[in-house]
């Protein structure tokens, strides 16, 4: 079992509720998604294991056991060019869950751009992730779900 853990410090949000039809589907596979808390943050890796790919507003580690983690830094983020964010990391590395990734800070968003980070396990079943409960915070580095290879 691979455990994915928050890579930001946040408010813990069901999959359905992300304001994207391509992750709140999960056509990219299920997961969970965290509004950051306000300020800069340091995004951290949610598995160890090789940084398959890495964009200023996205990566994806993939774990030892084959299950890719993308990990997505605001909705249309990709509009920004990379403005806001700090690539920490190079693609190709391996890294610990835990490793800074990424540094952002999501005030620096435009207009009509969602904070909200989907942590999504990729190519898995849709629901196989459970929705977190109402409320719900996550701490950088706590455990949000766990992914059968």
């Amino acid at each position: 079992m691979t455990e994915v853990r928050a890579p930001l410090p946040g408010r813990v949000v069901a999959m359905g509720d992300v304001p994207d039809p391509v992750f709140s589907s999960e056509m990219v596979g299920p997961g969970i998604a965290i509004e950051p808390d306000p300020g800069e943050v340091t995004v951290v890796s949610p598995v160890a294991g090789t940084v398959v790919k890495v964009h200023p507003h996205a990566f994806i580690v993939l774990a030892s056991d084959g299950v890719g983690v993308l990990v997505h830094l605001g909705i249309d983020t990709v509009k920004l060019d990379g403005r806001g964010f700090e690539v920490l990391v190079t693609q190709g590395s391996t890294v610990e869950a835990g490793t800074p990734m990424v540094r952002w800070d999501p005030a620096t968003l435009e207009d009509g751009m969602s904070p909200l980070v989907p942590v999504v396990a990729m190519d898995r079943p849709k629901g196989s992730v459970p929705a977190p409960s109402d409320g719900t915070r996550a701490a950088a580095g706590d455990l949000l779900f766990t992914v059968a290879p």
